[in-house]
């Protein structure tokens, strides 16, 4: 935990993190395959049991305690992980089915937790907990993607022509507008591989419940849209 810090911002984080959870969890349970929603309980307690993990790391000082270490700790037990479990989803079988049977209209909602995170993250700039740079105040975007999808669930709810090209656009832009903060937010943490933002790195991604953010969130968000590009790409519904 961070001393000093409002309650409500760590209020503010934990439930965009739970809210993740939960139109994520929604969407599984909602699969047009009967297997798929059978071990959607599975899938809901090996998710859970990450976002505990990831409190452990976080507050027993795992992440924040050696800065130091290449690769950076968090890094190692909490973002790699997760393009491990992406990457096996895309190239083995079973994951293909998996992604091939969720509504990518009902993924869309999930982006709307974009709006939330990057107000946290403004909240976390003016205590001097993330530089400015990583906000909507500075060159992150990201909060455009969330605020968007309103209208593209509305268009996709009126089947309009050219729908598909329209959701492969939006969805390459906005995984594009999430990439850019994650470098710099990456290149803005403090470890060996620093490169901007010395004056005030991007210390709260190494605490709880911040660590969540690039553990569990962003690592969410980016397979939505990697799934949903995948689909549209393959003329898959």
């Amino acid at each position: 935990m961070i001393d000093n810090l409002p309650t409500y911002i760590s209020l503010l984080f934990s439930f965009c993190t739970l809210a993740t959870l939960f139109l994520l969890v929604r969407v599984i349970r909602a699969s047009d395959t009967l297997k798929i929603r059978k071990i959607a309980g599975k899938i809901t307690f090996i998710l859970v049991f990450w976002l505990c993990l990831q409190v452990i790391l976080s507050l027993v000082g795992i992440y924040s305690m050696d800065t130091r270490s290449i690769p950076p700790k968090i890094l190692l037990y909490g973002i790699l992980p997760t393009i491990v479990i992406i990457t096996m989803t895309f190239v083995s079988q079973k994951g293909r089915e998996f992604m091939d049977s969720l509504s990518l209209e009902m993924l869309l909602y999930i982006h709307l937790i974009r709006i939330p995170v990057e107000l946290a993250l403004y909240l976390l700039s003016l205590y001097e907990l993330v530089p400015r740079l990583i906000t909507f105040s500075g060159s992150n975007l990201d909060i455009l993607a969330g605020l968007t999808v309103p209208l593209m669930v509305y268009l996709n709810t009126s089947k309009r022509k050219y729908l598909r090209a329209l959701n492969l656009f939006w969805n390459i832009i906005s995984l594009g507008l999430l990439l850019n903060v994650v470098i710099l937010a990456f290149l803005s943490a403090p470890s060996p591989l620093q490169r901007i933002s010395f004056e005030q790195p991007n210390i709260a991604m190494l605490h709880f419940p911040f660590s969540w953010l690039p553990t569990f969130i962003v690592p969410i968000i980016i397979f939505v849209h990697l799934l949903s590009i995948r689909r549209l790409l393959l003329r898959k519904p």
